[in-house]
């Protein structure tokens, strides 16, 4: 499921405002749910990163530990590229802001390349 979860009026009404502005570019619908957050347990460790999970050659080259795996804000950056959100373009001009070793620059932009 995807969903964004907002604490108060103003974060619901930016969520909002954010799907609807992104839904103008979108021919299928948004169905990410806005919802109140209540209780948050996180998701078992095999669906954390699950795109990223899929291409075990990258994952071995990054060598983080599960635990890593789920805080990296570079591994979340990679699964969202390998799920399909954001162009080979866009990859290109954040790497070095990654600061991802050589190996794993390659790999990915050769499976952004090939989903074109």
């Amino acid at each position: 499921m995807s969903a964004i979860f907002y604490h108060n009026t103003k974060q619901k009404l930016e969520a909002e405002e954010s799907r609807n502005e992104q839904q103008k570019k979108m021919v299928q619908p948004i169905l990410t749910q806005i919802k109140k957050a209540d209780t948050f347990y996180d998701a078992e460790d095999y669906h954390q990163k699950y795109q990223l999970r899929k291409y075990h050659e990258i994952l071995d080259c990054l060598n983080l530990s599960n635990e890593e795996l789920i805080t990296s804000p570079v591994a979340a950056r990679l699964n969202g590229y390998l799920g399909g959100y954001g162009s080979a373009k866009a990859f290109e001009e954040e790497c070095e802001n990654l600061g991802l070793p050589h190996k794993v620059r390659s790999l990915v932009s050769r499976k952004l390349q090939n989903k074109l």
